[in-house]
């Protein structure tokens, strides 16, 4: 029986960490950063569990676990902070240094979060600190940030190979988050399922073909989609579909932790439904293959005629101020 003080309860995640915790025998008390009477709320917990938010957030949550002697925190960060580049090693390492990609806000907030992290923890060396990078996070009826992003962001390819991919199942991140609270795990540790699945298969499984393009034009359309808000993706996010970034799960899994749902089942499960949805990976990857070589050259003709209709565009504008001004 344990005392656990849990941040983003509400969230999907937070209620499953609960859920699972409760029926551990943890006496769960949900809070919120922003709470003005947080050291309060957090004096004789002993595990706190932060799930994430603003960085201002996390030093609000570090300053109060601090003033009231927590003496363990488990923090959820993101497989991002490793960045994905071209000579990532694969898999990753809990021992790889971070290196998020500068553009990529939520990797730099995430990494952010851990220096921050790692500075409390040299302040406070008798306390345990547990931190999470977990992979893509899916699940039936749930789409996060990250995976939405990085769905919309694979649509035109900006890449000759498709890298490598992880996706963990909520019930599974859960799980992590819990047996780290419950068996007071230390260090960094990273979550995600088995191995990982390959390029071409997420495209299989994902039931649609996908356009590869020159990495210029696809990065100068990945911009363009999101300034007109016709994808969730910042620019930023881009090198996380055309270089590797997948994290090995051997030191959690040492801790006592399995997963139960593979990266195919996790993908499968958090994937919109569509019409391919019933049909086999095998089926899907030839019909999506056969899709690709009927149309690929009219939507790649399409990318074109936009990206040079907005050049042409700019240069009609540019041309405009500058009449005007000489008048003026």
């Amino acid at each position: 029986m344990f005392t656990l003080v849990l941040t983003g309860a509400g969230t999907d995640l937070g209620h499953r960490v609960a859920v699972r915790a409760r029926a551990g025998g943890a006496d769960v008390h949900p809070v919120t950063a922003s709470d003005p009477d947080l050291k309060s709320a957090l004096e004789g917990a002993d595990v706190v569990v932060h799930l994430g938010g603003s960085v201002d957030d996390a030093r609000q949550l570090l300053d109060a676990a601090g003033s009231a002697s927590v003496p363990q925190l488990v923090v959820l960060s993101s497989a991002t902070v490793y960045g994905a580049w071209a000579n990532n090693a694969v898999p990753l390492t809990e021992a790889v240094p971070l290196r998020p990609n500068p553009d990529f806000e939520p990797a730099v907030e995430a990494g952010e979060v851990e220096r921050l992290v790692s500075e409390w923890r040299d302040e406070h060396p008798a306390a345990r600190v547990a931190v999470l990078r977990a992979t893509t996070a899916v699940a039936e009826g749930y789409d996060s940030l990250l995976a939405r992003g990085l769905r919309a962001a694979a649509a035109p390819r900006a890449a000759e190979e498709e890298p490598a991919a992880q996706f963990i199942h909520l019930d599974d991140l859960a799980a992590a988050i819990e047996l780290a609270a419950r068996e007071h795990l230390d260090g960094a540790y990273n979550v995600a399922p088995d191995g990982w699945i390959q390029g071409e298969e997420v495209r299989a499984l994902a039931g649609g073909p996908r356009v590869r393009l020159p990495e210029r034009v696809g990065a100068r359309l990945t911009t363009l989609r999101w300034r007109l808000g016709l994808a969730p993706t910042p620019p930023g996010l881009l090198p996380y579909v055309t270089h590797p970034w997948v994290v090995a799960n051997d030191r959690l899994r040492a801790a006592g932790w399995e997963p139960t749902y593979s990266n195919e089942e996790a993908f499968v499960a958090g994937h919109r439904p569509g019409p391919l949805a019933t049909l086999s990976p095998r089926r899907r990857q030839e019909l999506a293959l056969g899709a690709a070589g009927v149309g690929v050259i009219g939507m790649l003709a399409g990318v074109i005629a936009l990206v040079r209709y907005l050049a042409g565009r700019s240069v009609r504008v540019t041309t405009a101020e500058r009449i005007e001004s000489s008048r003026t």
